[in-house]
């Protein structure tokens, strides 16, 4: 797997909410800004970082001080009642000063998917959060940099995900050279969830509708994978979502494909049947 790429400076950011709109029955779109986003360097592709969020009764979240990896070990010794729930998510969108929809300010998306029942457990407290969220609502943010990090060797790629992985894709693609091969498939509850995505000539983006609310995420998305003519060559493989997704994912191409286990950087964002982001 490739190394992970992360930002040159390690930084905690302190944001608002600006904006939230339910983009479709499964998203839900917060727009994120603050003066010290404005100092935020976004690498673009699949660039992450851990959501910050208050407890309730707080204004806004308790952070660590420190910035190094310590901030975990610091984070622990928080009380019940003042440690922040923490969730990891993707920049969907990165808008500089200047070129914002909500003022002069550098501004941030980040899409939420609106996980409940129909995932086999209930909704996560970032999940609920955002369908709650309104604009001055208080969050933060630590930057962590990129996962995606290709083998330029590789003569083509395969990128898979679910709906929690849709904003990295999304993102990759977006990102992509005009020149890349590209095969990717993403799984999204129903057809109101497809979003609009320009891309290169090269690449074949494939939306998968899962069969019923109720079907297991990542299986529909799976099973297309393997019922599809992938180009020749040796691929570098980005998937990412539901465990059973990435894992199968990752075997099927190892023992099925014979594809290198060092190509497929694979990435389990939740499990079924437990409660969501």
């Amino acid at each position: 797997m490739s190394k992970y790429l992360k930002p040159e400076h390690a930084a905690f950011y302190r944001l608002q909410v600006l904006s939230a709109e339910r983009i479709s029955p499964g998203f839900v779109r917060i727009t994120l800004g603050g003066e010290s986003l404005s100092s935020f360097r976004y690498m673009g592709y699949d660039h992450w970082f851990r959501l910050f969020l208050p407890q309730p009764g707080q204004s806004e979240p308790r952070v660590p001080t420190a910035t190094s990896m310590l901030w975990y070990a610091q984070y622990l010794t928080f009380s019940k009642d003042t440690k922040p729930v923490v969730r990891n998510y993707t920049v969907r969108d990165f808008r500089p000063a200047g070129s914002g929809l909500h003022g002069e300010g550098t501004e941030m998306d980040v899409d939420f998917v609106v996980h409940g029942a129909e995932h086999g457990g209930h909704a996560g407290p970032a999940s609920s959060w955002a369908v709650r969220a309104a604009p001055g609502d208080h969050v933060a943010i630590f930057d962590e940099g990129r996962i995606y990090n290709p083998n330029t060797e590789a003569s083509w790629q395969l990128l898979v995900g679910d709906e929690s992985a849709a904003p990295a894709v999304l993102g990759i693609l977006r990102s992509a050279p005009e020149d890349s091969r590209v095969r990717a498939f993403i799984e999204v509850p129903t057809e109101a969830d497809i979003q609009k995505q320009d891309v290169p000539p090269g690449v074949e983006l494939t939306w998968i509708v899962r069969p019923n609310l109720q079907a297991k995420p990542g299986d529909a998305a799976l099973a297309a994978v393997q019922k599809a003519e992938l180009p020749e060559g040796e691929p570098f493989v980005y998937v990412a979502g539901e465990q059973g997704l990435a894992t199968g994912l990752r075997r099927y191409l190892v023992n099925e494909r014979s594809v290198p286990k060092s190509q497929i950087c694979f990435t389990g964002y939740w499990k079924f049947g437990k409660a969501a982001p």
